[in-house]
This record gives structure tokens, sequence and C-alpha cells, in this order.
């Protein structure tokens, strides 16, 4: 077929809306196919030709590249390329790539006559996205019909963790040995069981603002750098991000969290919460809502400078007893209570002292940052039933700052009563602990880094449901790492993670 032949099918979704109409219009029946497409190989090519046997015109679309949720590394192909390998195939007249992360839009847009998916979708209640529901609504309501093909069938996830390395050896044989002793079924089932947990989320709300600049140059008259206002986002961070992670995987999840008497936000932060999240917002006399702004260079996404807004002074005596009878009120409803301290002043120890007496399964996050100087340390929680931090923190703790990750863990242990530790290392993926089963070790699964801003909380949030569970440390740490790379291939607080996206993500990387 000759190259020009294959750019003419490639065509923009605004342009196949008319052509399709007009194929309608002359009595051709339309056929519409939609994936990723990811790796082209013979079950691919079975599938399109029984698809165009349904009809008289084939239109193939594809998930773009930023919705793909099959794992880090993935697609292992651009859009473009992905776009280009189908428009070769004779059977297929037009290819898109797709606007939207499913085909439901695309569907109620383009009204085929004929939806054709693979016979992996044709038992619908495998589908881990629910999305097959959708798509066959819709096409439905356009008028049309779903279809199933039944052919020879590959697995590009497979060929891709078979042929190609997209981690370095060591991770990809940890993975090898991993896929021997578990199936993708028993990790999914895991994570559907969360679904029942209860959890409340503790903590500093925090806004998080991105505020987009680029640079000018030095000023002619100041030793100062120039930078051009361009646009600003935000997300809710802090406490509000993790109540996120975890309503994608649990149906009740509430937070209790303070608000600032001044500026506080609550509007904004309650259009941010998930739905599933039941809010217990208390207020900080005299002080705003915390909020970390961040300025950054858009074009590489480099964080320029930070600003913080907030009071971390202690709080008033009336203020501090509010807090403390909503714990009491709270605490006992809930399954797994997360503790996220920020260090910013809401965790009085009157609190923490409730919190490590009354919890049912407790779980603590000391966070070090630029606004608590490593003041903040977990020995101030005398018991905990699992505590997840970064190296950086365990080694402010134990003011050990060359140790062994090991010994760190094993000298926190000696202050603090709480018998399952994670303590994340960035690329060197995670490090579990407790008596029974000793150390184990977890490789980091990211390929992308856009911002660590909110990975930890993300990582805090997956595993803290997981331990709660007695789920073993190596899928506590796969899936936690997971959580950790979805995170950081976003900015900062932008998505949240949830069941979906890492099923598919856990599916792809077993096969």
């Amino acid at each position: 077929m000759a190259e020009r032949a294959v750019a003419d099918k490639v065509k923009a979704l605004p342009e196949l809306a008319p052509l399709v109409a007009a194929h309608k219009a002359a009595g051709r029946r339309v056929v519409h196919c939609h994936g990723v497409f990811d790796l082209i190989h013979p079950g691919h090519i079975r599938h399109l030709q029984a698809a165009r046997r349904e009809g008289d015109v084939l239109i193939v679309t594809l998930t773009p590249d930023h919705f793909v949720n099959k794992g880090p590394g993935r697609p292992a192909f651009t859009q473009q390329f992905r776009a280009e390998l189908i428009a070769a195939m004779e059977c297929v007249d037009y290819v898109a790539v797709n606007a939207w992360p499913t085909a439901v839009e695309t569907i109620r847009l383009l009204k085929p006559d004929v939806y054709v998916k693979g016979s992996d979708y044709a038992t619908r209640e495998d589908d881990v996205t629910g999305k097959i529901y959708e798509e066959e609504q819709a096409v439905v309501a356009a008028g049309g019909r779903i279809h199933f093909t039944y052919d020879i069938t590959f697995s590009s996830s497979q060929l891709i963790n078979q042929h190609f390395e997209i981690f370095p050896p060591e991770t990809e044989e940890w993975l090898r040995r991993f896929r021997a002793r578990w199936a993708a079924d028993d990790l999914l089932a895991r994570l559907e069981s969360t679904r029942t947990l209860r959890a409340l989320v503790i903590g500093e709300a925090i806004v998080d603002e991105y505020v987009f600049c680029d640079a000018l140059g030095k000023s002619s008259k100041d030793p100062i750098l120039a930078f051009r206002y361009g646009t600003t986002e935000s997300y809710a961070g802090g406490s509000l991000a993790v109540a996120n992670h975890l309503a994608g995987f649990c149906d009740d999840v509430g937070i209790v969290t303070q608000l600032g008497e001044a500026r506080p936000r609550e509007d904004f932060i309650r259009k941010a919460l998930h739905e599933r999240v039941r809010p217990h917002f208390l207020v900080r006399s005299g002080a705003p809502t915390i909020h970390k702004r961040r300025f950054i260079d858009a074009y590489t996404n480099a964080r320029l400078l930070e600003l913080y807004v907030m009071d971390d002074g202690a709080m008033t005596p009336p203020d501090e007893a509010n807090l403390v009878r909503t714990l009491e009120e709270q605490i006992g409803r809930y399954d797994v209570v997360i503790v996220t301290d920020y260090g910013h002043g809401m965790l009085s120890p009157a609190a923490i002292s409730l919190l490590c007496d009354k919890a049912r399964f407790l779980a603590v996050n000391t966070q070090a940052n630029a606004g608590n100087r490593g003041f903040n340390t977990i020995s101030k929680y005398p018991r905990a039933d699992y505590v997840c931090l970064a190296n950086h923190e365990v080694q402010l703790e134990t003011r050990m700052r060359h140790a062994e990750a090991r010994d760190l863990i094993l000298e926190v242990t000696k202050k603090i009563t709480c018998p399952r530790f994670t303590v994340t290392q960035g690329k060197n993926g995670s490090l579990h602990y407790d008596p029974e089963s000793g150390f184990t070790e977890v490789p980091a699964l990211a390929t992308r880094i856009t911002d660590r801003v909110g990975a930890g909380d993300a990582v805090l949030a997956v595993t803290s449901l997981l331990v709660a569970q007695g789920a073993p440390w190596e899928v506590v740490g796969l899936i936690g790492n997971l959580a950790g790379a979805h995170m950081v291939a976003e900015l900062g607080n932008r998505l949240s993670i949830s069941r979906a996206p890492l099923a598919k993500h856990l599916i792809s990387l077993l096969k």
C-alpha cells in the first residue's frame, strides 16, 4: 500500500463524524473497533478482518498515549506509530486517535452500526473497568449493536513482558519470580476485598497550587530571574489526596481535618473531594487553610520555588478540644485509621494519645518537609499497627544518615511499638519488615518521572488497606510501588489512584 494511502486513512475525530454520516446515508454499514493496539500481532489482524466482515466500512479508534493504563512503560509505541500500523492494514478504512479514556463518547459521536470487541470482553463481568457495559449501552442507544469476534488470541502485554525489557534486568527477574507465584486473579481479589473496609483519614488539609511560568532571563537591573506567568492549577493535597485515593478502593471513607478560619478554601475542597469521602471539617482559629504554591517551569516541569501559606503554631485550647472530641466520636466507626501527619500543628499530643489508644488499626506517616525542619518524626507516636515512611524520614528519626536501610528500620523498632514497617526508597523500590517474616525488598516500577509530590501519599493509602487485611509483603510492595509509579508519572495530585486502573496495570504486568 502506498505511503500516501496510509496517511490518508488517519483522520482526526472531527473529520470522521461527517465521513461516517455520508457512508451511512449511502446505505453502507459502518463497523467500529476500539483499543490500544500497542503491539500488533496475529490476533489483532484476525480480529480486524472479522470485524470488517460485519459491514462495509471499518473504523478503528485508538486509546491516546496519556490514557493507556496498562502500567509503567506503556504504551510501548506512541499513538502516531500505532495509528500508522493499523492504517497499513487493507481491511481498515479509517483510523483516529481517541480524545477520551474510553470509546463511549466516540460511539456517541460516530454512531456506528456495529461495535466490535474481542472474545475476552464477551463475559462482561470479567472487564475490570466495567466500561464494556457503557460502550454497549452507547451503541444500542445510537441504533447499533455490539459484536464479539472469536478467533486466535494473543496478549500484547504478555508479548511485551516476554520480549521487551521495560525495566532493569534485576527488576525483570523479580517480576518473573513473582509471576510464577501469583496469578493476577489473586491480586485482583485482594483489591476487591478492600471495598468493604471503612477507612478514616486524619491530618492536615493542603491545597497544592502549581503556577506555570516561562523563563525570560535575568532582570536587566537586579540579580533576579524573570518569568512570564502562564496558567495556574490547584489540586487537593495532604490528607485530602489520601482520602481521594482511598475512595478509589473503599465504599466508606471519612476524613477529619482542619480548614483555616481565614481563607478556608472550603468550596474548592468540597468540589475536589471524591463523592465517597465524608468530610468532618474543623476550624483552625486565626489561620488559613494550608496552601503550598509551587512555581513551575512550563517547558521542563522543573520546580523553581515553593511558597508555604500557613500558620503552624500551636492550636488554641478550644480548637484542640474540638479535634479530640471529633476523633473520639469518629475513630470507633472505622476499620482502618490512617494518620497523615505533615508536621504543621494539627496532630497534638492529646490527639496522638487518643489515636494510639483507640484506633482499631492505626497506620501512620510522619512527613519530613521544608515546613517542619526535621521536628516531625515517627517516635512521637508510641504505638501503631503499620508505619509507612520515606527513607530520609527514617534517617531523621534515627539520626543515622549513612546506615543501611535495614539497620534504620531495626533502630526505629526500638522507639515505637509497631509490628509492620514500609520504607520507600525512590528508584531503589521499597523495603518492608515485620519480626516474623523479616525483610522483603520490592523493586521500583516507575519508568517516567514527572513529579514526586503525592507519590508517598498514594503508597500509604493503598498499602495501609492491604496490610490491614494481612496481605503478604511482596503483594503489598508490588501494588504499592505500582501506585507510586502511577502518581510520579503525573503532576502532583492532579489524578487519584483507583481500583480499575490499578487492576489493569496488574493484569498487564503479570501476563
